[in-house]
This record gives structure tokens, C-alpha cells and sequence, in this order.
């Protein structure tokens, strides 16, 4: 199996990494870090899996598109995972306009150009946040609502090319960005787990991938509800520092 992986350096993408070599994977990652990228690519190598490892910034779509081409050259990607993705912090202009620019932006990137070779299998990273509103993540709410409409929408629509399409949306996976969370975080799951269940599922062409399954019921009630009524909800949520 021939595997790409963006955000590939910590949290779930590096739990995916990892568990993708100890499979077998030839694997192609990239990451931001390269001391924190290189580090996950040589514990894969002490695994066994071949692996290719790059800093991209996956908001450059030229530096993207040359990346997966060249790695698709290589070995034809069987699964391409638009990984990589950040948390907010404080709702400044600054701060909103990057969240956008690699939740989805980077996304775009990475998906478009594996649809145009034809990728075996895609999988998009989006969130249990991503069936907000949420006041204590707007524009990561935001974000992730659109990577798991897009995925969920391409998936009908590529399936007759015979590129299938799965969305996963988690909820608290231990990360970078949990690292810094103040807020409660119900379900808490460790990423090396969180990324068996997602390959497990993914295995079997599931296309949302939605856990724990409490959260999901949780935030699609609140995202069912009448407006109103979700506001003043929300009101009530913790602030997320």
C-alpha cells in the first residue's frame, strides 16, 4: 500500500504514520517541523516501511501539486490523507485568515491534485467540531464543517471514477493543539488508538468517520436544534482558551 500523509508530524497524522509502516505502507509524508518530521519517518524506517519525507507547506498549492505528482510518480498513491490542519488560539484577523488557509486551503491542495491521478483512496481530516456552530472555535468549527461537507459531497461524486472518499471526524485525540486546550475535553483518546480505529474503518471504505460516538450524538443534537435554542446553548459552553 502506497500511503501519503500530510501533518504527518504529530498527533493523529504521526499516529497514522506510525501505524501505517508497522502495516507495511510505503509511505510519503510531510510536516512543518523537519527535526519533529524526521524523527517520526526514522521510527517508521526502524519498522521497516520505505519513507519518503518532506517540508511542505501545504497552503503552497505550486509546492503541494509538485510534491504529490512527484510522489505519485514514484508509486501510484493508493491512500492520500489531507491531514494536516490548526488550531485557532485567539480570533484575531491574523490568526483566522491562516486556520482558513491550511484547514482548508491545504486541504484543497492536497485533495485536488490526488483526484487528478487518481488516487485509490482519499480520507479528509475534519473534526466532531465540524458539526458546530461553535462559540469557543468559530473559525475552526468553520473549517472543519467545510472539509466534511466537501469530503462527504466528493464522495458521491467521485465514486463513479472509482476514487473512493472518507471524512474522519474525531473528537479529543491527544495533539498539539489538546496539549494546549484549557477546556474540558469528555472521551479523551490517545492518538495511536484513535488511529487503528480510523484504519480499521477506512479498511472497510466507511465514509464518515465519526467517534467517539457520544460527541457525534452530542454535537449533531446541537447542530439539529433550532437556532435559538442551539445559541443558547452555546452560550452556556465553556470558553476555550
Amino acid at each position: 500500500m502506497n500511503t501519503l500523509i500530510t501533518g504527518a508530524s504529530s498527533g493523529i497524522g504521526e499516529a497514522l504514520t506510525i501505524a501505517s509502516a508497522r502495516r507495511g505502507d510505503r509511505l510519503f509524508i510531510c510536516g512543518r517541523d523537519r527535526e519533529r518530521l524526521e524523527a517520526v519517518a526514522e521510527r517508521c524506517r526502524r519498522l521497516g516501511a520505505e519513507v519518503d519525507a518532506e517540508v511542505v507547506d501545504v497552503a503552497d498549492e505550486a509546492a503541494m501539486r509538485r510534491w504529490i505528482e512527484s510522489c505519485d510518480d514514484a508509486a501510484h498513491l493508493d491512500r492520500v490523507f489531507a491531514n494536516a490542519g490548526v488550531a485557532t488560539g485567539e480570533e484575531s484577523e491574523a490568526n483566522v485568515r491562516r486556520t482558513f488557509a491550511i484547514n482548508v486551503g491545504g486541504t484543497v491542495n492536497t485533495v485536488m491534485p490526488a483526484i487528478a491521478r487518481k488516487a485509490g483512496h482519499i480520507i479528509l481530516t475534519a473534526s466532531i467540531a465540524g458539526y458546530g456552530p461553535l462559540k469557543s472555535c468559530p473559525s475552526y468549527s468553520a473549517t472543519k464543517s467545510c472539509v466534511k461537507t466537501w469530503g462527504l459531497s466528493l464522495r458521491g461524486m467521485l465514486a463513479d471514477k472509482g476514487i473512493k472518499v472518507s471524512v474522519i471526524c474525531p473528537g479529543f485525540v491527544r495533539s498539539r493543539i489538546t496539549d494546549k486546550n484549557t477546556c474540558p475535553m469528555p472521551f479523551f483518546m490517545e492518538a495511536p488508538a484513535a488511529a487503528e480505529l480510523i484504519l480499521k474503518r477506512v479498511d472497510r471504505n466507511v465514509g464518515l468517520i465519526a467517534f467517539p460516538w457520544p460527541m457525534r450524538f452530542a454535537t449533531w443534537l446541537l447542530a439539529s436544534l433550532p437556532f435559538r435554542l442551539n445559541e443558547l446553548i452555546n452560550r452556556l459552553l465553556p470558553k476555550k482558551a
